[in-house]
């Protein structure tokens, strides 16, 4: 875990000095996309913050209050993230539109090559935050790598706008000479995107939603490697953050004594622990079953 919050650390200091160079640079030569970027970035600050605080949170054992855990602090901080993103998208749209209305500012190959520093950055924090993420399951960690992503695809947008706008310069192309704010107007649409489906799963989330089917399957298939076993009568799990918490009902002889039922139930769950790490808790109740 240590390692995921060392990466948190990393992308909080990456995102910190790429805000400050792409608005130093974006502000001197009137670059839009490069200014609208660095917001996002900025986002990013206050977003990798969040997540840090979140994920220290998240670790924490159950107490009286919170008997399941903390787990649901890393889902805040995802949604928090969601929200941060949908802001920045609809700034860097107005700023793009607003550009429009002004006249064309010469493109500079200085703000361009800022944008190929941070594309690269960002590709890298990414592959690395999302392979941690995925490791630990860390929601705010994955979360985190996504608005790497989310930054990349802006990066991309924003290379081929003032890439569009240098060449509208150099031809003396007029349509040409906007591609900047073009490009931020792109980016906009890709970074409302990803905070959508954050946003959804984060909502999921904490509305408690069932796992997948694929993953309810396996847990079936475990219950039912138990002969003992006569029926399931319900079975559902949640996410609670970086785990998972189970319940299942089921139905087992009735002449079986509480001890009986104890030891079986308590199989059961060191099994399916033991198979799915990310699972926490299970939680079985026992009905009794009839033969008639």
């Amino acid at each position: 875990m240590k390692s995921g919050i060392f990466a948190l650390w990393v992308s909080f200091i990456s995102n910190l000095i790429l805000t400050l160079l792409k608005l130093i640079i974006g502000l001197l030569f009137q670059s839009q996309v490069l200014i609208a970027d660095g917001f996002h970035n900025a986002g990013d600050v206050i977003a990798t913050l969040a997540a840090l605080i979140s994920s220290k949170v998240a670790k924490k054992p159950a107490d009286d209050e919170h008997p399941y855990g903390h787990g649901k602090a890393e889902v805040i901080a995802s949604g928090i993230v969601a929200i941060i993103l949908a802001f920045a998208a609809v700034f860097m749209a107005y700023q793009s539109i607003a550009a429009f209305f002004l006249p064309p500012v010469e493109a500079s190959l200085i703000a361009l090559i800022t944008a190929l520093i941070s594309l690269v950055w960002k590709q890298a924090l990414y592959f690395y935050c999302i392979r941690l993420g995925k490791a630990q399951h860390s929601k705010s960690l994955i979360s985190t790598a996504i608005d790497h992503l989310a930054d990349v695809y802006a990066t991309i947008a924003a290379i081929i706008g003032i890439g569009i706008a240098l060449l509208g310069d150099e031809y003396n192309i007029a349509f040409a000479k906007y591609g900047d704010p073009i490009a931020g107007i792109i980016v906009s649409l890709f970074v409302m995107k990803l905070a959508y489906e954050m946003g959804k799963e984060s909502v999921d989330i904490l509305m408690e939603r069932n796992i997948s089917f694929n993953d309810l399957n396996e847990l079936r298939k475990i219950v039912n490697e138990f002969p003992e076993v006569k029926r399931i009568d319900k079975i559902r799990g949640r996410e609670h953050g970086h785990y998972i918490i189970v319940d299942i009902r089921i139905s087992i002889p009735n002449e079986l004594s509480i001890q009986e039922g104890h030891d079986l139930g308590r199989k059961i769950k060191t099994r399916i622990m033991s198979k799915n790490p990310r699972v926490e808790e299970v939680l079985i109740h026992l009905n009794p079953w009839h033969n008639e």
